[in-house]
């Protein structure tokens, strides 16, 4: 067994079953820094996103011309625009075929949790990959470890004259397998939970903005009880006095 400590060389002489394990302990840390640099543009994009649309939603300006705007883009709406899409249409459609405010809010509703669920699953996507990365790839590296050990240990009882230097390439090599599992543990363990923590404030304020966009549309749906209200007058206007 060589003497020789190099990395690229006890990575060259390990057992094939142990080459194997670092194979893969390096493919899923390539994966796992994929999705932490793909998750956190998204996580920045979506949040940047979502404090831009506030901004316009609260500024004080007719609900349905930014509704118009939005339907005018030819980028997909997304987010919390895409909350607010989907509940304007779902209001206008259902402002002419019932009379009914109750039925007419429930439907809104219905309509923005729909939307509100495929967001959290667009934002929580390979998420659970990152777990399962940070959860199994210790102990991947640590079978590793063990059989390398074990190849060592063997060798080592087949010679006579037994010494240090024969014994310690196979445990350094065996050991590099548990350092690569770390190496792609840790980052992946550290990106879930920070991702996760994220994934739910977003997912929160949806929530929010969704009662509240719900509030300002129950308001209008009143009008339709008063006689002098036509569609056009029943579309949501965000008066500043009404949605400071």
């Amino acid at each position: 067994m060589s003497t020789d400590l190099s990395l690229i060389t006890l990575i060259a002489e390990a057992s094939i079953l142990v080459q194997l394990v670092m194979l893969i302990l390096l493919s899923a840390s390539v994966v796992s820094w994929f999705i932490i640099f793909q998750k956190k543009k998204l996580l920045k994009n979506v949040a940047s996103e979502a404090v831009r649309f506030e901004d316009d939603f609260w500024s004080g300006g007719d609900l349905s011309e930014l509704y118009t705007k939005l339907s005018r883009r030819r980028l997909p709406r997304e987010g919390m625009e895409k909350v607010f899409e989907t509940g304007f249409a779902e209001f206008a459609r259902s402002y002419k075929t019932t009379n009914d405010p109750a039925l007419m809010m429930a439907s809104i509703q219905r309509g923005m949790k729909v939307v509100l669920s495929r967001e959290e699953d667009r934002l929580e996507s390979n998420l659970s990959l990152l777990a399962t990365i940070g959860s199994t790839s210790p102990y991947v590296g640590l079978f590793g470890t063990v059989w390398g050990i074990m190849n060592s240990f063997t060798a080592l009882g087949a010679v006579k004259n037994a010494s240090l230097n024969m014994v310690a390439p196979g445990i350094a090599e065996a050991l590099i397998a548990t350092a690569m599992g770390l190496f792609a543990a840790i980052p992946a363990v550290v990106a879930y939970n920070r991702y996760s923590d994220q994934v739910d404030r977003l997912v929160g304020r949806y929530e929010n903005f969704m009662e509240e966009f719900t509030t300002v549309l129950q308001r209008q749906s009143q009008k339709k009880m008063t006689p002098e209200n036509n569609v056009t007058q029943a579309k949501p206007e965000a008066d500043t006095a009404e949605l400071s």
